[in-house]
């Protein structure tokens, strides 16, 4: 995972938003369009952006693709933001 792709991924406010609807459930390319007003190309976009930072994963099932949430790099960006801040035991000794 690159991070400079992850938050890349995450900048666009829409993209946010898929990811926010994908925490409820897993959704078809359709049913995440239903919650926008733009073409189902530009939702495709938005999807494949999602998918190359590894924030997504799909699943296939007859004539579907289903997404979902793919929540281990989402932990691993957490992990180094806490990491990057620190837990203030170190401005305390100094």
């Amino acid at each position: 995972m690159s991070f400079q792709t992850t938050f890349k991924a995450l900048s666009d406010p829409v993209r946010r938003e898929i990811l926010q609807l994908l925490t409820k459930q897993r959704l078809s390319a359709g049913e995440i369009g239903q919650h926008f007003t733009m073409t189902a190309a530009t939702v495709s976009y938005h999807l494949k952006v999602l998918k190359k930072a590894d924030l997504i994963d799909e699943e296939r099932e007859k004539n579907f693709i289903y997404y979902s949430l793919n929540t281990t790099v989402l932990e691993e960006v957490l992990l180094w933001l806490t990491d990057l801040k620190g837990n203030g035991e170190d401005e305390e000794n100094n």
